[in-house]
């Protein structure tokens, strides 16, 4: 199987490390290429322009999802013209006590070419199947939200 890569470089801008005294603020690079400053969520001193890992978690999940939608679409015919995806990750506590995302949240958006049209159940199923079968998914268990718009 692929070992997919990125690369992460934080450079500290203070004087010393000290809690509370130095930034998150730090840049991750895709494929040798594109960067892209990211920083901690605005709730823990991040800069709110700045990608979180968070909101990077909900878009992997958002992408993957839609990504295996597609396929499954294609699979079964469906003539998809577009895809809209709102996802927001929800931060709390895990049932250890521990800060995590507790929940993802995708709200999808399908639209078809005109004259073809399924039922809210056979949508139901599909975005179910895109939902088991999405690698990220399966990574983050039972944390995810699916809900068909």
């Amino acid at each position: 199987m692929s070992d997919l890569a990125i690369s992460l470089h934080w450079h500290r801008a203070s004087p010393e490390l000290q809690a509370g005294g130095y930034s998150n603020e730090h840049t991750v690079q895709y494929n040798n290429r594109y960067d892209l400053l990211v920083d901690s969520a605005p709730d823990w001193g991040g800069h709110p322009d700045n990608t979180n890992p968070e909101q990077a978690l909900a878009s992997a999940l958002s992408s993957c999802h839609m990504m295996t939608f597609l396929a499954l679409a294609a699979k079964a015919g469906w003539p998809v013209a577009s895809y809209h995806d709102y996802a927001e990750a929800h931060l709390g506590k895990n049932p250890n006590g521990q800060m995590s995302v507790t929940r993802i949240d995708l709200n999808p958006v399908v639209r078809f070419d005109t004259g073809f049209a399924v039922s809210a159940e056979d949508m139901a199923e599909m975005q179910d199947r895109a939902h088991r079968y999405c690698f990220i998914a399966n990574t983050l268990a039972d944390s995810v939200q699916i809900n068909i718009n």
